[in-house]
C-alpha cells in the first residue's frame, strides 16, 4: 500500500491523480517490501534489490544495483527467481547468482523483452562505502509508458541533473547514502512527477527521514511514502 503524503487524506484519490499523466494509477502498482526492494507491476513483474522477502512469488526481471548483501542477497533472490526470470546486475554481483543473468555497467542500455533498461551511476561523493571505481548503478526503466529510476546507494551525485524520469525512488537514510536533505537536491534536480523515498526503516534510517524528505518537496513535487508490505 502506498500513502500519498497529502494533507487531506479523503482526497487520496484526486491527489494520487493530479500527479499528472496517469503518474497516480502507475504507483498503484508500486509495492514496497522494505528496504530498497520494490515490486513493480506492469507489463512484467519486476523486483528491485529483493532483500528479507517474506514470500515467494515469480519475477520476470529481477534488478540488482550493486553487491551489498542488503541488495544482492542469493536467498532471496531464490525465492521470487522462476526458470524464465531474467536478473540485471553488475558482474561482482552476477558471480554470487545463477540464472539468466545480463551484466551491466554505468551508460548501458539494453531490452528484455520489450521492457528497456539503462543503467546509471550509483556513488558515494562524501563517503567510501560505494565509491564510482566500482561500477555499481542505478536503474531507469519503462513501465506502461512511465519511466521509473531507482538510485541505489547512492550521494547526490551531478548525473542526476541529465536524469529524465516521471517516478524516483531515492535514498534517504543518510551514513551510507545521501540524507534526507541532499535527497531533496537530488529530486530538485530530477524533477519527477512522483518522488519516493527509500533506504529506511531496515539498516538504518527511520520514518522521520521520509518525513523531512516529504516536507522539504511540499507543493513543489509529490511525494509517495510508501508502507512496508
Amino acid at each position: 500500500m502506498l500513502i500519498i503524503f497529502s494533507i487531506l487524506i479523503a482526497l487520496l484519490p484526486y491527489t494520487a491523480m493530479a500527479a499528472g499523466e496517469g503518474g497516480g494509477a502507475m504507483v498503484e502498482n508500486i509495492h514496497w517490501l522494505g528496504h530498497d526492494t520494490f515490486k513493480i507491476v506492469g507489463e512484467k513483474v519486476i523486483y528491485t534489490d529483493p532483500f528479507k522477502i517474506k514470500k515467494e512469488d515469480k519475477a520476470d526481471i529481477i534488478l540488482i544495483t550493486h553487491e551489498h548483501y542488503d541488495h544482492c542477497s542469493p536467498e532471496d533472490v531464490k525465492l521470487i527467481q522462476g526458470p524464465k526470470t531474467v536478473i540485471v546486475t553488475t558482474s561482482d554481483c552476477a558471480k554470487k547468482l545463477a540464472g539468466k543473468i545480463k551484466i551491466v555497467k554505468p551508460g548501458d542500455k539494453i531490452n528484455i523483452e520489450g521492457l528497456e533498461i539503462e543503467a546509471v551511476p550509483s556513488y558515494n561523493t562524501n563517503k567510501q562505502f560505494h565509491t564510482k571505481d566500482k561500477g555499481w548503478v542505478g536503474y531507469i526503466f519503462t513501465v506502461k509508458g512511465k519511466r521509473i529510476y531507482i538510485a541505489g546507494d547512492t550521494d547526490y551525485i551531478p548525473e542526476m541533473k541529465n536524469f529524465k524520469v516521471d517516478i524516483a525512488f531515492l535514498p534517504v537514510s543518510g551514513t551510507y547514502v545521501m540524507t534526507a536533505e541532499e535527497a531533496i537536491k537530488a529530486a530538485f534536480d530530477i524533477k519527477p512527477k512522483i518522488a519516493i523515498p527509500m533506504h529506511y526503516g531496515s539498516i538504518v534510517g527511520s520514518k522521520g527521514d521520509a518525513k523531512r524528505f516529504a516536507d522539504g518537496l511540499k507543493g513543489k513535487i509529490e511525494v509517495v511514502i510508501p508502507q512496508e508490505e
